[in-house]
């Protein structure tokens, strides 16, 4: 995997910096992805640095917007419906946009979460949580997965940069030992064709966690409309693709 070597301010106050290539988790594996922070991370968020809508050109969370992706998880059949909600959570006191999105394995329901983000005055949207409900058979059998920024010692993290350029690495989330995703840009100028349609200029983000230390994810992310297509590309098999898109108001 390539290396980042790039630092980037994206807020007053919180620095990312690239990939140092140093051990996380298992001693023997080597980081992905790595912030260099060391595990120290504790950003503060001041509500006031915060727009109320997230307009974003490459997640434009805005109300009424839907999206809709068709997958495959190891063989088996996945849809997953987002749609940006109406309602908004007040987070760290900042007032958080509500979005949920439900997903089905072979057309019976599997989890349905409610995702919290924000958009700060530089234009990066940051993720501040999530309510996450697990069924099988048709019943609800847990929450793993739950966290909210500022419950517990739970940080909030970038979900898209403002200008997301290759080589910039950042944390998703951080909940130490229960929740430490991380992504890289990889790339500004992809394309690709999903049933919905072709896109290029597309931005591509390498995701990554220490607990699946061996799986490596890629995103596709294209401009005025967000999310289009995402793959597995190390450590197990997956992929979806955009099949409708609704855009918001």
């Amino acid at each position: 995997m390539r290396r980042a070597r790039r630092m980037a301010q994206l807020v007053a106050g919180l620095v990312v910096v690239g990939l140092a290539g140093v051990s996380c988790g298992d001693d023997s594996t080597k980081a992905v992805i790595d912030p260099g922070d060391g595990g120290n991370y504790a950003p503060v968020l001041n509500a006031a640095d915060f727009v109320d809508r997230i307009d974003n050109r490459y997640l434009p969370l805005l109300p009424g917007a839907s999206w809709t992706y068709d997958g495959d998880d190891d063989g088996e059949r996945t849809r997953t419906e987002v749609v940006v909600t109406p309602d908004r959570r007040q987070i760290l006191g900042i007032s958080a946009v509500v979005v949920r999105d439900t997903v089905t394995v072979d057309g019976v329901l599997k989890e349905d979460t409610l995702d919290w983000f924000a958009q700060d005055r530089k234009g990066n949207v940051w993720y501040l949580g999530e309510a996450t409900k697990d069924y099988e058979d048709g019943k609800q059998v847990g929450t793993d997965g739950s966290w909210e920024a500022g419950v517990d010692g739970a940080s909030p993290g970038i979900i898209m940069a403002a200008e997301p350029a290759p080589g910039l690495a950042y944390r998703q989330e951080f909940d130490k030992g229960e929740a430490e995703d991380m992504a890289e840009v990889v790339r500004t100028d992809a394309t690709a064709t999903v049933p919905f349609g072709r896109f290029d200029r597309l931005v591509v983000i390498r995701e990554w966690n220490p607990f699946e230390a061996k799986v490596v994810e890629e995103k596709y992310f294209a401009p005025g409309v967000g999310y289009v297509r995402g793959v597995v590309v190390a450590g197990d098999r997956g992929s979806e693709e955009l099949v409708r898109f609704t855009p918001g108001t």
